[in-house]
């Protein structure tokens, strides 16, 4: 692309990325003329959000507050990338802001120093809407051969999957790795471990830089829990988590009781952990049923998986592999908070609508 070389004249440009009301993200960008080193420079904007599922018509104006900076993977330069909350007109939190109420419980709670690492499960399609690499209209080979695959016909779209990875580098994500997953074409890559709200911010732009670089190569992303019916994996969003207490000698106890408490509460994080995840959870295919409730050491079919490791030495961290690969990071992390610390006065995280 030619015209990305030409110079700007000293102009800086914002792209600034929300949260739209149907769990995606939108994004415009803003002129600015001089380099941006906090978020806190930054002004506030608005779009119409009667088109974004977010207001009505009569009332369309939302408002969006910067919250994140990051260097821009694909203009260079002084460019940035900035994540934002979304606010009404009355000057509360929209109620598609799941990152306020996320906050709040964080800094309530940041003695105990949460730590979460995300495993975030995606499928590669193509124009049509079908796995990249599959038959048109039909299937692959079982799985077996596809999972951390190497070669032609094991693994699918690699080069989107380095691009992607290159880009959050240059991003500052904390990007922890990638790899490709049980179903063709289906990927991971993790974010973390992150404290508190960070965690949030980072995952959220990782998918626009996931569905950002797909748009280069013609591809489509999808999040879906569960993208090809029938005896394939679906795709999840596994939440590591680990607090200060968890990472102690002894610290096995507060793991056990972390677990205890998530079981108290199955159906209110269920509710919260993404659309469609039923069609996932069944109890097969690397999953536990969606309702019931189990936690256990090195065991994929739980609830919640101990790491071996971590029950060897007694301390560490424990990994809910409940959340479907669509769930809102900001969600997941704060009734994972709520569940485990107590609730605060005016948050509700487990509510399933505003």
């Amino acid at each position: 692309m030619k015209y990305m070389k030409l110079d700007q004249k000293g102009a800086i440009l914002a792209e600034y990325v929300w949260i739209d009301g149907t769990n995606g993200v939108r994004t415009k960008t803003k002129t600015l003329y001089k380099p941006v080193k906090d978020y806190t420079e930054l002004p506030e904007w608005n779009f119409d959000g009667s088109s974004t599922g977010q207001a009505p018509g009569d009332n369309s104006d939302v408002y969006i507050r910067p919250c994140a900076i990051f260097p821009d993977p694909f203009r260079g330069g002084d460019n940035i990338l900035v994540m934002t909350e979304t606010w009404d007109p009355d000057g509360t939190p929209n109620k598609f802001n799941y990152r306020h109420e996320a906050v709040r419980l964080m800094d309530a709670n940041a003695k105990h120093d949460p730590w979460f690492g995300l495993e975030q499960e995606y499928t590669i399609l193509d124009a049509d809407g079908w796995p990249y690499g599959w038959p048109k209209g039909g299937y692959p080979a079982p799985q077996g051969p596809y999972y951390c695959g190497v070669g032609t016909g094991k693994v699918f779209c690699r080069d989107i999957v380095e691009a992607h990875y290159k880009a959050c580098l240059y991003a500052g994500i904390k990007i922890s790795g990638t790899n490709a997953e049980v179903m063709p074409s289906q990927w991971e890559f993790q974010v973390g471990p992150c404290e508190g709200i960070v965690l949030g911010d980072h995952l959220w732009m990782a998918r626009f830089l996931l569905y950002r670089v797909a748009e280069e190569f013609g591809a489509k992303i999808t999040i879906d829990p569960k993208p090809i019916k029938g005896d394939w994996n679906g795709t999840g969003l596994h939440t590591n988590v680990s607090t200060a207490e968890m990472r102690m000698e002894g610290g096995m106890k507060a793991i056990e009781e972390a677990c205890k408490k998530l079981g108290e509460r199955h159906e209110e994080h269920i509710a919260v952990y993404g659309e469609g995840n039923a069609e996932r959870m069944t109890g097969e295919n690397e999953t536990a049923s969606i309702d019931k409730y189990s936690y256990a050491v090195a065991d994929r079919g739980a609830s919640i998986r101990i790491p071996r490791q971590c029950a060897q030495e007694g301390k560490g961290y424990f990994e809910d592999r409940r959340p479907a690969s669509n769930a809102d990071p900001y969600r997941i992390t704060a009734i994972m908070m709520e569940t485990m610390f107590g609730g605060m006065e005016g948050v509700d995280v487990s509510k399933t609508e505003k």
